[in-house]
Protein backbone atom coordinates (compact mmCIF):
# COMPACT_ATOMS: atom_id res chain seq x y z
CA UNK A 1 0.00 0.00 0.00
CA UNK A 2 1.08 3.70 -0.79
CA UNK A 3 0.81 6.35 1.55
CA UNK A 4 0.66 9.92 0.10
CA UNK A 5 0.54 12.52 2.30
CA UNK A 6 -1.06 16.06 0.27
CA UNK A 7 -0.21 19.24 2.45
CA UNK A 8 -1.45 23.16 1.10
CA UNK A 9 -1.08 26.45 2.79
CA UNK A 10 -3.04 28.85 1.74
CA UNK A 11 -2.91 32.46 0.10
CA UNK A 12 -3.58 34.63 3.53
CA UNK A 13 -7.57 35.40 4.38
CA UNK A 14 -8.52 32.74 2.34
CA UNK A 15 -8.35 30.06 5.13
CA UNK A 16 -12.08 30.11 5.23
CA UNK A 17 -12.88 29.56 1.74
CA UNK A 18 -10.59 26.80 1.79
CA UNK A 19 -11.81 25.20 4.90
CA UNK A 20 -15.20 24.98 2.91
CA UNK A 21 -14.20 23.56 -0.07
CA UNK A 22 -11.94 21.17 1.69
CA UNK A 23 -15.20 20.03 3.34
CA UNK A 24 -17.91 20.12 1.07
CA UNK A 25 -15.66 18.71 -2.11
CA UNK A 26 -12.10 17.33 -1.18
CA UNK A 27 -12.90 15.20 1.35
CA UNK A 28 -16.15 13.97 0.10
CA UNK A 29 -14.01 12.69 -3.05
CA UNK A 30 -11.39 11.72 -1.69
CA UNK A 31 -13.29 9.30 0.64
CA UNK A 32 -15.77 7.67 -2.81
CA UNK A 33 -12.48 7.32 -4.98
CA UNK A 34 -11.77 3.98 -5.77
CA UNK A 35 -8.55 3.04 -5.18
CA UNK A 36 -8.48 4.40 -1.66
CA UNK A 37 -7.90 2.51 1.36
CA UNK A 38 -8.77 4.87 4.18
CA UNK A 39 -8.25 9.10 4.05
CA UNK A 40 -7.24 11.04 6.83
CA UNK A 41 -8.12 14.82 6.38
CA UNK A 42 -6.19 17.34 8.47
CA UNK A 43 -7.83 20.55 9.37
CA UNK A 44 -5.38 23.80 10.20
CA UNK A 45 -4.75 24.56 13.93
CA UNK A 46 -4.32 28.00 15.72
CA UNK A 47 -0.64 28.30 15.15
CA UNK A 48 -0.88 26.81 11.94
CA UNK A 49 -4.02 28.42 10.33
CA UNK A 50 -3.11 28.50 6.65
CA UNK A 51 -2.06 24.96 6.30
CA UNK A 52 -3.94 21.50 5.75
CA UNK A 53 -3.22 18.36 4.83
CA UNK A 54 -4.46 14.22 3.67
CA UNK A 55 -2.83 11.29 4.47
CA UNK A 56 -4.39 8.79 1.93
CA UNK A 57 -3.87 5.26 1.92
CA UNK A 58 -4.05 3.73 -1.43
CA UNK A 59 -4.19 -0.30 -2.70
CA UNK A 60 -1.38 0.77 -4.75
CA UNK A 61 0.93 2.69 -7.17
CA UNK A 62 -1.69 1.76 -9.98
CA UNK A 63 -4.54 2.90 -8.04
CA UNK A 64 -3.00 6.27 -7.25
CA UNK A 65 -2.26 6.48 -10.86
CA UNK A 66 -5.49 6.13 -12.49
CA UNK A 67 -6.74 8.50 -10.00
CA UNK A 68 -4.02 11.41 -10.95
CA UNK A 69 -2.05 10.24 -14.05
CA UNK A 70 1.41 8.75 -14.28
CA UNK A 71 2.59 12.20 -12.79
CA UNK A 72 1.49 10.76 -9.24
CA UNK A 73 4.94 12.80 -7.95
CA UNK A 74 3.56 16.03 -8.82
CA UNK A 75 0.76 17.67 -5.88
CA UNK A 76 -2.40 18.34 -8.13
CA UNK A 77 -5.21 20.20 -7.31
CA UNK A 78 -8.73 21.23 -8.67
CA UNK A 79 -8.71 24.37 -11.04
CA UNK A 80 -11.56 25.91 -8.52
CA UNK A 81 -8.88 25.39 -5.85
CA UNK A 82 -6.12 26.98 -6.88
CA UNK A 83 -6.86 30.09 -6.60
CA UNK A 84 -6.94 29.60 -2.68
CA UNK A 85 -3.52 27.85 -2.72
CA UNK A 86 -0.47 29.43 -2.16
CA UNK A 87 2.01 26.00 -2.07
CA UNK A 88 1.45 22.79 -2.20
CA UNK A 89 3.55 19.21 -1.54
CA UNK A 90 3.46 15.97 -1.78
CA UNK A 91 5.39 12.95 -0.24
CA UNK A 92 4.73 8.98 -1.08
CA UNK A 93 5.74 6.22 1.43
CA UNK A 94 5.56 2.40 1.31
CA UNK A 95 2.97 1.70 4.04
CA UNK A 96 4.21 -0.36 7.30
CA UNK A 97 1.64 -2.75 8.20
CA UNK A 98 1.93 -3.85 11.62
CA UNK A 99 3.66 -2.59 14.20
CA UNK A 100 7.73 -3.81 14.45
CA UNK A 101 7.80 -3.97 17.94
CA UNK A 102 4.24 -6.16 18.10
CA UNK A 103 6.28 -9.03 16.07
CA UNK A 104 5.56 -7.39 12.36
CA UNK A 105 7.92 -8.59 10.06
CA UNK A 106 10.87 -5.88 8.77
CA UNK A 107 10.97 -5.61 4.99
Amino acid sequence: MIMRIFQVVTHPGKEAAFRKFFYEIAIPLMRNTAGIVDVYPGDARPDSPREFSFVMIWEDLDALKAFVGEDYTSPHIAPDEAELVESRSIKHYDLVVGNPAMGAALP
